[in-house]
């Protein structure tokens, strides 16, 4: 999923605000924006800090494609 660190105009589900200590800035991470990447092209991983906002990122990708 992408993560930004422009402001927000659109709130949960669509983007959730990360509390990472790794990330530079104030981030989001748009949940609706979910991408694939070869291996290769990832530069650096960054990990989600608690399981609650892990729990929340799959909350609101729940709500986006539907809970089945």
């Amino acid at each position: 999923m992408a993560i930004t660190s422009q402001p927000q105009r659109l709130a949960f589900p669509l983007t959730l605000e990360l509390e990472s200590k790794e990330l530079p800035e104030r981030s989001w991470v748009e949940i609706s924006q979910i991408r694939t990447l070869f291996l290769e092209r990832i530069e650096k991983k960054f990990a989600l800090d608690t399981p609650e906002e892990l729990a929340q990122v799959i909350e609101g990708l729940n709500e986006i494609i539907g809970d089945a």
